[in-house]
């Protein structure tokens, strides 16, 4: 069988390289595509622009990834003093991605920003700032220095895909955030936990073989190369998918 095709959503962002400085490029972290080949998936970079997420039709499965904060406009507050400046085009794009993908049952699994868009996508909020929340000494441990991808133990609920991946826990990932998880969205339950802090989110049926797979994680599997459980079970998924047919998940609005 030919490797599933996995998409992952890219940055928009200003960059310097090669000889060229301060100019507008489409970039991904190459630890997400070197995850994807390893994990037995062919990785397609889906670029942050209109009319993108008609890729996802192409799919056998999508990885929303990590990166600047979610305009909280998206969920009704108003932006923060330590919440990012709007990167207006890759939400829209995100986004659209992500429900074309819901929408035709693709197997999605939401990384850090992604995870956090997941929940945002389908009703839910955030916390803008964990210390504002936690107070600076815990969030610290989530956010431990720019490109600093700090050791975070983590605790699955039973019963879910995440329990049935990684085990019960306490289980180490790798973390770099200051927001989190406020309300879950429609349809997403909690699946893991930090102490007060959410560091998965999936679909709220009970997880199965014909349960849409709906995976977010707070950390950063991508940091990770002794661990391809999460891309292992996401390629999985998008060839059980590839095979059956396709179970939409049914999102409100």
């Amino acid at each position: 069988m030919t490797r599933p095709l996995i998409g992952i959503s890219c940055y928009a962002e200003r960059a310097d390289y090669w000889i060229m400085r301060d100019d507008d490029v489409v970039l991904l972290p190459r630890t997400y595509v070197d995850m994807v080949l390893a994990a037995g998936g062919t990785p397609v970079l889906l670029a942050p622009v209109a009319g993108g997420d008609a890729a996802v039709d192409l799919l056998d499965g999508l990885v929303v990834a990590g990166g600047p904060d979610v305009d909280p406009a998206r969920y009704g507050q108003p932006r923060g003093a330590h919440t990012d400046p709007p990167r207006t085009e890759r939400d829209a794009a995100d986004l659209a991605a992500l429900h074309r993908a819901l929408a035709r049952g693709v197997p999605v699994l939401g990384i850090c920003r992604g995870h956090q868009l997941l929940n945002v996508a389908l009703g839910g909020t955030l916390h803008q700032h964990l210390p504002d929340v936690l107070g600076a000494g815990t969030a610290a441990a989530h956010a431990a220095g720019p490109g600093v991808y700090a050791p975070v133990d983590v605790t699955t609920e039973p019963g879910t895909r995440a329990a049935q991946i990684l085990g019960p826990g306490p289980v180490r990932v790798r973390c770099h955030h200051h927001q989190g998880v406020d309300r879950a969205g429609a349809g997403l339950r909690v699946s893991a936990r930090a102490g007060d802090v959410v560091e998965a989110l999936e679909w709220a049926e009970p997880a199965g073989p014909d349960t849409p797979w709906v995976l977010g994680v707070q950390s950063h599997p991508e940091r990770d190369t002794t661990d391809l459980r999460l891309a292992r079970a996401l390629v999985a998924a998008a060839r059980r998918t590839r095979t059956s047919g396709l179970r939409p998940v049914a999102v409100a609005g």
